[in-house]
């Protein structure tokens, strides 16, 4: 591929392209971004940042720059006409190592991934150009841009990825369905500077009378969103008297207020077919759109990202086929697709106008209310679909098939329980591994500083090398997995001695968050994908096979022939 002018293209210097971008250049991708716009975008949009992305953020060396353009433990409470609580949002703990939920400032943290990409050689943003034009053949892409000016150029890739939006050009040339429904009602959004109300956290008003949201944001911001009613024409916002009208009852002084933006909007409920085609892909906006109730468009295009980073890389460096990059779809587009189908659920639990049908939800809230567990549900945001990958880069322990994730076996081995009572549930295959702090040649950090990028061989109470065949040990060191051995900090010492001279990781468990994950799913060893997700677990024994396994699912080309 030397021939070519870049490894990877993206379309679209959005958040989603952004992070893509980084990753790449973090492993040593070739990467041209193309962004149709002259500059990024200035003006507040996304306002919700989870747990996740901000491991992503992490991961990308990004998370300290962004913080400061962040609120933590974002609050949001969902409230009926009469200004009563129905709902209250506000996870706690911290099990991926940060806050569940976050108030940001889009434009700043794109901004925070745009200067990131100047750390990589590799990776180069050309702002102006806009992408017109796809031909695909057999070992390359070929893409037409258009730039300010008019003129046109052609860029040769390996790969594409379009990151566009919700218009994207990628996704029309890919020809995939994009299912779903755009509902008619409209939105409109106010942003102001010099937060006129100064509370912070969030506020859905299920108010018949106009349904409203109201977002305290970082740097003084404040978002209000207003149902317009059938009636109301959509140039009726550029109308000062008619925003005054719409905020009479929600500020002291309406027609003071330092606006930075008003703008209609429909909230979308649709995601693509697939996300993939031969040697072009689609993710973020893209690749499915939803409403905003839940603040997850945002956090959906990151997840994209994420998943699709490492594996671009390992296809581009030769170390997987191209048919790693199946998997995509296979792993993304069902969570895509339930955080859409949440979205709207909430949506519709917010609009109704009919005073006797939000009367009756009023009154089934207050009910459901009165239980503590309900409460929790809603609390610790227990409804929110936490992803989960059934197929894919994942191993079924009991049988070590590739390509789909299981685990019957383990937990009643050794007391005389018939092994298959397991309830599969209780696999942590295919779910994101907990990042605690941990104690690393005397210092404490988060479990992914410690342990660095790429693949890694968690070991509890033990050496993974230890485990390893002779085979096996070829695998591992071929493909740059991370061996890490996991003592409580009472062991370290001997850990220290016994194990003298191996080259895998010691970590001490200083809270006991591993130890307890560990003993949960009655695994002794655990292998995590570059995105933190659990491939594979099992006991000791199984690792030669775990590894192996794995690999296969990984299309990894150490295993061929």
């Amino acid at each position: 591929m030397a021939d070519l002018d870049t490894d990877v293209l993206i379309a679209g210097a959005g958040p989603c392209g952004l992070a893509l971008a980084n990753m790449l250049g973090a492993q040593g991708v070739r990467t041209v971004l193309v962004e149709a716009r002259d500059t990024l975008i200035d003006y507040p949009r996304g306002v919700g940042l989870d747990d996740e992305s901000m491991r992503t953020l992490q991961g990308i060396g990004l998370a300290q720059q962004v913080m400061p353009h962040t609120v933590p433990q974002h609050v949001m409470r969902l409230v009926n006409g009469s200004g009563e609580t129905m709902v209250v949002n506000d996870p706690q703990g911290e099990p991926f190592g940060w806050p569940r939920k976050f108030g940001f400032n889009q434009p700043l943290v794109d901004k925070v991934l745009a200067e990131g990409l100047q750390r990589h050689p590799d990776v180069n943003l050309r702002f102006g150009h806009k992408l017109t034009q796809l031909t695909e053949h057999e070992d390359r892409v070929e893409a037409e841009v258009t730039l300010s000016d008019g003129t046109t150029s052609t860029i040769t890739a390996a790969y594409h990825v379009g990151c566009e939006g919700g218009s994207s050009f990628t996704r029309k040339w890919l020809g995939t369905e994009f299912e779903g429904r755009s509902p008619s009602t409209r939105w409109v959004v106010i942003d102001v500077r010099n937060d006129p109300l100064g509370i912070p956290n969030v506020y859905l008003g299920a108010d018949p009378a106009r349904p409203y949201v109201s977002i305290g944001l970082p740097h003084a911001i404040r978002r209000w969103e207003f149902m317009l009613f059938d009636d109301e024409p959509t140039e009726a916002v550029e109308d000062d008297a008619f925003i005054a009208k719409l905020l009479k009852d929600h500020v002291p002084d309406p027609a003071n207020l330092d606006v930075i933006r008003r703008r209609v909007f429909t909230h979308h409920g649709r995601i693509a077919k697939t996300f993939r085609r031969g040697r072009v892909m689609i993710a973020g906006d893209a690749a499915h759109l939803m409403p905003v109730w839940m603040g997850q468009g945002w956090n959906s295009g990151m997840r994209d990202a994420t998943n699709l980073g490492w594996k671009l890389a390992s296809v581009v460096h030769g170390r997987s086929t191209a048919d790693l990059l199946d998997t995509y779809t296979d792993e993304r587009h069902e969570h895509a697709k339930a955080m859409i189908d949440l979205s709207m659920a909430f949506g519709t639990a917010i609009k109704p106008t009919d005073r006797k049908v939000a009367f009756a939800r009023d009154v089934a809230a207050r009910a459901l209310n009165v239980a503590p567990q309900v409460k929790s549900y809603f609390s610790d945001m227990k409804f929110k679909p936490m992803p989960r990958y059934e197929k894919g880069v994942v191993v079924d322990v009991d049988t070590m098939e590739s390509g789909k994730a299981s685990a019957k076996r383990i937990r009643g081995r050794g007391f005389g329980i018939p092994a298959r009572n397991v309830v599969e549930k209780n696999s942590p295959v295919g779910l994101q591994f907990i990042q605690p702090r941990v104690l690393v040649d005397g210092e404490v950090k988060l479990l992914d500083d410690a342990i660095g990028a790429g693949w890694a061989l968690l070991a509890w109470g033990n050496d993974p090398l230890q485990l390893l065949d002779e085979k096996s040990r070829a695998l591992v060191e071929e493909n740059q997995i991370r061996t890490v051995q996991i003592f409580s900090d009472t062991q370290l010492g001997w850990a220290t001695e016994h194990f003298k001279g191996t080259s895998s990781l010691l970590l001490g468990d200083t809270t006991n968050a591993l130890k307890q994950w560990f003993d949960k799913r009655s695994v002794g060893v655990v292998l995590l994908r570059p995105d933190r997700f659990v491939a594979a677990a099992g006991l000791a024994q199984d690792t030669p096979r775990l590894v192996e396994a794995t690999l296969r699912a990984a299309h990894s080309t150490s295993l061929e022939g």
